[in-house]
């Protein structure tokens, strides 16, 4: 479980380790990447769902010829 202590000592580090010019840089990108990935997940189920049935025929059809 994380505590405030261990999110303040986080956000420390970050800070230090790029710099507090760079954090809102980098949360923006971060925002862009989110937005990107869940249209992408989103667009790939619209696709599956919308696919016509496989052209495999089926056991029945097997059977009869």
């Amino acid at each position: 479980m994380l505590g405030s202590q261990d999110l303040i000592v986080g956000l420390v580090i970050v800070v230090v380790l790029f710099g507090a010019k760079r954090i809102p840089e980098l949360a923006g990108s971060l925002g862009k990447s989110l937005k990107e990935f869940k249209k992408g997940v989103s667009d790939a189920t619209d696709e599956a769902s919308a696919a016509p049935p496989s052209a495999t025929p089926s056991a029945a059809n097997a059977c009869a010829a």
